[in-house]
């Protein structure tokens, strides 16, 4: 589960106000707290729920690629066998009759396990063509799509979109955030999670404690932006930090870290909303 590490800091922010407002304002800022906390956690829920629903999908394309495996295995095996009684003699008959009949069946099983798997695959890249349906072909270069598990993760390295060291936005990073927001507003019923991601290494800056601190703080400046310059719905947007405890490659290498240091994106449909993606195709039409 994603780990959301805003609640603690806004439980601070007003500990400390508390002491310097009137009764009322305070009142106000404990009510606002409070719909911030049940926001997180009405978040927090619908994103478990969504990786239960659709978690089963991945396991039954790995189990297929199992018995794809398994049953080729058996079917060279019966090959063999086959060809080893057509050179014996003709005792071998009623056994080659069978092992033809055996050959013919599991041919026909490991072609349906083939057409399940190329339909899952099918489906990946049908949801990823409906959600980049407002890109050009142009757009699409530099932003890296998939779907995993049902759910659309968009990724962005550091460099594509802080200031050198910093949770800050660079004006660089504009164009990339401008296909993100396009992406974003085209489904507008979608909750949308932005999750800072760092390598190992220690940061040393002043009021950033660690790597928990900068993933979050990076991913709190991206939702700002595609709030306050690009329209997208706050109500829509959760930030959120996961340090250097999601890797996805080898952080004893430069390039490794640098893998590591990045920004995803990830939309995440409600069920009803994913079948519905399901059954669309996409509009080679409208694509330029």
């Amino acid at each position: 589960m994603r780990a959301i590490k805003t609640i603690p800091i806004i439980l601070l922010a007003v500990g400390m106000i508390s002491g310097c407002v009137s009764n009322k304002k305070f009142t106000e800022l404990q009510s606002d707290y409070s719909k911030l906390k049940d926001r997180n956690q009405e978040l927090s829920n619908k994103y478990q729920d969504s990786q239960r629903e659709l978690t089963g999908s991945t396991s039954r394309v790995t189990s297929l690629e199992d018995q794809i495996k398994s049953e080729k295995a058996n079917s060279a095996g019966l090959q063999a066998a086959l060809d080893k009684c057509l050179t014996s003699t003709n005792q071998g008959s009623v056994n080659v009759s069978k092992l033809v009949d055996e050959i013919n069946s599991s041919n026909k099983y490991i072609k349906q396990l083939v057409n399940a798997k190329n339909k899952s695959d099918s489906l990946n890249l049908v949801l990823t063509n409906n959600l980049t349906r407002s890109l050009s072909r142009e757009e699409m270069q530099g932003v890296d799509v998939q779907v995993l598990k049902g759910v659309v993760y968009i990724s962005l390295s550091d460099n594509m979109l802080y200031k050198s060291g910093s949770y800050e936005v660079s004006d660089m990073a504009d164009e990339t955030l401008n296909k993100i927001a396009k992406i974003i507003n085209d489904y507008k019923d979608y909750d949308v999670l932005i999750e800072g991601n760092t390598d190992n290494v220690p940061i040393s800056q002043k009021n950033i404690r660690n790597n928990w601190d900068l993933s979050t703080l990076r991913a709190s400046s991206v939702v700002q932006a595609l709030q306050n310059k690009y329209g997208v719905d706050p109500k829509r947007l959760t930030a959120g930090g996961r340090g250097e405890y999601n890797p996805v490659a080898d952080n004893s290498t430069p390039d490794g870290k640098s893998k590591n240091r990045r920004t995803q994106i990830i939309i995440t449909p409600k069920l009803d909303q994913f079948m519905e993606l399901i059954g669309k195709a996409p509009d080679e039409a409208q694509k330029p």
